[in-house]
């Protein structure tokens, strides 16, 4: 895969599961990195490493707050932006800090990047904008109407993005995230994500609750996957690549049983008792897509995107991360 090196990049978010992983990856490849977060979903474990090194900048700051934003955004070539309050309950219990930060704290953002004129805003999109939609594989130009507030909030944000463009000339991709999961997702909290919550349930030989009769599918990325097509919509010069938006995922999903059946079997290495347990069906989660399927046709075509990762070799590396740090 190409590299980007010896850049300036801001991190938005940069503390969180997706945030850490970039800033990492992207100071192995001799980048200067700036980290926004106010870690109220980060943490700053997930950055701990990092922050010796001479090319990492902190900002303990919030998106909310556009004297931040333009703090953070001095100097930077290229802005990933992450932040977001993630979570479609959340959205529900709580629609107007899920607004505030995600539409209110995205547009702070695209201001910022304007005034500082950025080479590119990449942003952190959902596969939630797909909604009420049942066609499968999900094409980006085909979208239905939005079953939360979290994914309404993603939705403006692309229209947001295109507007800045168009009004600005601000260069922006916007990245459709399905289901990432890997090395600091945190498995802990209402609002925890389904594998590390899974994993960190068997691992104390619990028995997890899955939504439903268990056959929604996810397409499930690995976070190696999502990284790749950071830096692909980093270093793209195809005038046709830019201001639009992609599916960030590997092409294929499995049911909830599926993922079940496959955390047992990789999490019974290190515990065989874990091959045991029988989990829990409860009632389907309000405002869940029934099925979610990304066609990656696009981001292969006009990135070169190759996803490295299955979900099953994803989740066999997940799993051992897991094991060794969570246990």
């Amino acid at each position: 895969m190409r590299q980007i090196e010896n850049r300036v990049i801001l991190v938005t978010g940069g503390a969180g599961f997706i945030g850490s992983n970039l800033c990492a990856y992207l100071l192995k490849h001799n980048n200067n990195v700036v980290c926004l977060d106010n870690f109220v979903t980060g943490k700053m474990e997930n950055i701990r490493e990092l922050l010796d090194n001479p090319k990492f900048i902190l900002i303990d700051g919030d998106i909310r707050n556009l004297d931040d934003c333009h703090k953070a955004v001095h100097g930077v070539d290229y802005i990933l932006h992450q932040a977001a309050l993630g979570s479609v309950p959340r959205s529900i219990y709580d629609p107007i800090t899920s607004n505030e930060v995600n539409v209110s704290g995205f547009l702070n953002m695209l201001v910022a990047a304007r005034d500082a004129k950025v080479k590119r805003f990449i942003y952190a999109a959902s596969s939630s904008t797909y909604g009420d939609s049942d066609a499968l594989p999900k094409v980006e130009d085909t979208i239905g109407k939005p079953l939360s507030p979290y994914a309404i909030t993603k939705y403006v944000n692309e229209l947001y993005a295109d507007i800045f463009h168009r009004t600005y000339g601000l260069d922006s991709i916007g990245l459709r995230y399905f289901n990432v999961f890997g090395r600091n997702q945190d498995p802990e909290g209402a609002y925890a994500a389904v594998i590390p919550k899974f994993v960190m349930q068997l691992m104390k030989h619990d028995k997890p609750v899955i939504n439903g009769d268990g056959n929604y599918s996810r397409d499930f990325t690995y976070i190696d996957n999502v990284i790749q097509m950071n830096v692909l919509a980093m270093l793209t010069e195809n005038p046709e690549a830019v201001n639009t938006v992609y599916n960030t995922a590997y092409g294929d999903r499995a049911t909830l049983n599926d993922l079940m059946a496959s955390l047992k079997k990789y999490l019974s290495v290190f515990d065989p008792e874990i091959a045991n347990i029988q989990p829990i069906h409860g009632l389907h989660r309000e405002g869940d897509i029934p099925h979610s399927l990304a066609s990656i046709d696009k981001a292969k075509k006009l990135l070169g995107y190759d996803p490295e990762f299955s979900m099953q070799q994803g989740l066999e590396k997940a799993v051992a991360w897991y094991w060794e740090n969570l246990k």
